[in-house]
């Protein structure tokens, strides 16, 4: 089965993005305003669109959520390099706002957080190249094609890539249930990497022993945690908030 992304809101932002796509297929009679500015948009960068039935096209996707749209990439998302990330933040001008997941598995999960990301301004994901989630259709689905847009790293030893940021003046700051300090106390106006953990085990010892700050978010309920896309979220809007406002929340 070819690489795809499916579905339509992550194929426009694919086309947006400059992504190489060979061609887009459409499902016999989708249509509507959407279809129509996907298929003007695919006209433009010279990409071309065919309709296929409903049998060639589960060939394609057997997610029912494709909403009959399928683009067809020749490869998988291309990585970054760490120095990549930090060189964005200063082309910019911006102090660097980097997030490391350490270990999402699920891809509907690191879609999410990379769309968070993106939405928060975010420079770029760090993700390992083993025991995690990669960049698959699914992932770009998740993250409403946000993955288009987002410079990734993908790492073989996330500590080791913490003391590299740490030694480009980085401060790193590991989301944890037990963490000392709330959530919104830290500032996040310095260059800073923002570290999520595993959904089930969290963030390793190793990682957490590198992490400047360990940070919690306070929960009021019965449950102990939130989901890991959801907490990375919280955090990452308190430092947009606070590098946009230009303010430290006390």
């Amino acid at each position: 089965m070819p690489n795809i992304i499916a579905g339509r809101k992550p194929v426009i932002e694919a086309l947006r993005a400059g992504t190489r796509i060979e061609s887009i297929v459409l499902l016999v009679g989708v249509q509507g305003r959407v279809i129509e500015e996907l298929r003007h948009s695919a006209e433009q960068r010279g990409v071309p669109v065919v309709q296929a039935n409903r049998q060639q096209f589960r060939e394609l996707a057997t997610d029912a959520t494709t909403q009959g749209v399928v683009a067809i990439v020749p490869a998988q998302k291309k990585y970054v390099e760490l120095e990549d990330i930090i060189a964005i933040a200063d082309r910019k001008g911006e102090q660097g706002f980097i997030l490391i997941l350490d270990e999402i598995e699920d891809p509907q999960n690191l879609g999410a957080l990379v769309r968070s990301a993106e939405c928060t301004g975010v420079h770029g994901v760090v993700i390992p190249k083993h025991h995690a989630a990669s960049v698959t259709s699914a992932v770009v689905k998740a993250s409403a094609g946000a993955t288009e847009h987002m410079a990734m790293a993908e790492v073989t030893n996330i500590a080791v890539s913490i003391e590299f940021l740490k030694e480009r003046g980085f401060w790193t700051v590991g989301l944890v249930a037990d963490g000392s300090t709330p959530f919104t106390r830290i500032d996040y106006t310095t260059p800073v990497a923002i570290v999520v953990g595993n959904e089930g085990k969290g963030i390793r010892r190793l990682v957490r022993e590198r992490c400047d700050h360990l940070v919690q978010i306070p929960m009021y309920g019965t449950l102990a945690s939130l989901n890991a896309s959801v907490a990375g979220a919280l955090v990452m809007y308190e430092a947009a908030r606070q590098r946009h406002a230009g303010t430290r929340t006390t």
